[in-house]
């Protein structure tokens, strides 16, 4: 058998249909993590659409509670070889964001697939029940081809609440980091840069939410009466906000700004174009740190984001001065980022300032901290090459993701180098009404996994010991 065989199994399976039924019956499923009468369906996505295909992959399993009081469950599973070279972890989540019925375009809904074209329609299609069955299929056409054997280990962890922080994963991952040691991450979630162009990116941008707020008096008091002798917190706490970031969203804590980029990330960063495709908004170029281009800025840089904020009453504004005033704000952060003190960073700039009557609190929020696999690591340049091999694209690397993942956990918890391969795109509507995957990108995805899987076993072991001889040297 060979590597092209593999490959025609992948692209067999997605043109007979198989994958569109295998898929159909897990976007049915309600697995909506956000709402608290839904646990049943995490559980059933699991026992019913899950354990059953990865059985007939050999591989064993165990159903895990969370640790955290009413969220969903893990899923456990190894694939064992005894002569096996080194390990892979993957990972995937079946729970989806709230399918928000009424808001889908009509003949749509998000717990069944619709076909239009080139798009299928569906909560969890791209996000990430899609994207994980199509990882799922490509390593069982590689087992087909091969003859059953891989030479290598895979392991799985597939969590039922990702959309709600992953409460739970890290201190899961902690406790079974034994059985759940590998020499290699793969897995995939998010959106490539742009549909056309398979992507690999290393890591996440960390994030840090967090909560300002000021508490002048009990109940509001009539501006005319009082306008003038009272202290209005809206005011105060937007010339606050004034200080931590300018008109132009560049970072005025220097404890909230990260080194400088390294070399080998922005050699990465100079290929990139951001803010093409469908619906994608236009870049403002004045906005942002100065000297950076947009792929520096959104990829390599931090950026503090207000994402809410209220006073007084905005639907029926009174003639009052507000007794408080909050913000929810948000700092997108890199690796090299002094993550372990932004709060602390934050409160001595508001004292500083004389805002000492406003409060600031890290968010109730899952925090997820940055990542990234160093670029110039020989996983990396095997995956690109194996993507190009098998897509005949040349793929876009991503030194980390703008958004955030739970990279941490298998980075850091698991001290893996990983690598992330998404089979999404940019205006797949994730977490909004109309949610799609295209079939074009699940089409090469199958077919470029199904590669990656089956050069793991070809090379996967001398990718492994180099790295090892790095390490030492």
């Amino acid at each position: 058998m060979s590597r092209q065989h593999a490959l025609d199994t992948a692209k067999a399976y997605f043109d007979s249909g198989e994958f569109y039924a295998q898929l159909a019956p897990r976007i049915a499923i309600r697995s909506e993590s956000q709402e608290p009468n839904r646990l049943e369906e995490l559980h059933g996505y699991l026992t019913e659409q899950i354990i059953p295909d990865i059985e007939q992959l050999g591989f064993t399993w165990e159903i895990v509670d969370n640790p955290v009081e009413g969220f969903g469950p893990f899923l456990i599973a190894e694939r064992i070889e005894p002569e096996a070279a080194f390990s892979v972890l993957t990972y995937g989540h079946g729970d989806v964001i709230r399918g928000y019925d009424d808001q889908w375009a009509e003949g749509l809904s998000p717990w069944q697939i619709t076909q239009r074209g080139d798009r299928w329609y569906g909560r969890g299609t791209a996000d990430n029940k899609g994207q994980h069955t199509i990882n799922l299929a490509a390593l069982g056409c590689v087992l087909k081809a091969s003859g059953g054997q891989l030479g290598y280990n895979v392991k799985l962890v597939l969590e039922m609440g990702e959309e709600t922080g992953s409460p739970g994963l890290k201190e899961v991952c902690h406790r079974y980091r034994e059985r759940l040691a590998a020499d290699v991450f793969i897995g995939s979630d998010g959106p490539r840069l742009n549909a056309d162009a398979p992507t690999l990116f290393l890591g996440s941008r960390g994030s840090f939410n967090f909560d300002l707020k000021l508490q002048a008096r009990e109940g509001a008091h009539h501006s005319g009466n009082w306008g003038g002798v009272l202290k209005n917190p809206a005011v105060r706490l937007t010339n606050a906000i004034a200080t931590l970031v300018d008109a132009n969203g560049v970072i005025q804590i220097e404890g909230l700004r990260p080194a400088p980029i390294p070399d080998a990330v922005r050699q990465a960063l100079a290929l990139l174009e951001v803010g093409v495709g469908d619906n994608a908004p236009a870049i403002d170029t004045d906005w942002g740190e100065p000297g950076l281009s947009p792929a520096e800025r959104l990829f390599g840089w931090n950026t503090l984001e207000v994402l809410a904020m209220k006073a007084g009453n905005p639907d029926a504004p009174a003639n009052a001065i507000p007794p408080h005033a909050y913000a929810h704000c948000q700092l997108r952060y890199v690796v090299g980022s002094d993550q372990d003190n932004f709060l602390a960073h934050l409160r001595h700039h508001l004292d500083q300032h004389g805002y000492h009557d406003i409060e600031v609190s890290a968010a109730r929020m899952s925090q997820m901290n940055a990542t990234r696999l160093d670029p110039e690591d020989p996983w990396v340049s095997w995956a690109l090459t194996s993507m190009q091999l098998s897509t005949h694209k040349t793929p876009t690397l991503l030194p980390n993701l703008g958004g955030s993942l739970p990279n941490d956990v298998f980075a850091e918890t698991l001290g893996l180098p990983t690598l992330w391969v998404p089979h999404s795109y940019p205006s797949c509507s994730q977490h909004a009404p109309d949610e799609h995957l295209l079939g074009s990108i699940a089409s090469e995805a199958l077919i470029l996994m199904a590669g990656l899987f089956w050069d793991l076993s070809a090379q996967g072991a001398e990718i492994h010991k180099e790295r090892a001889s790095c390490k030492s040297h």
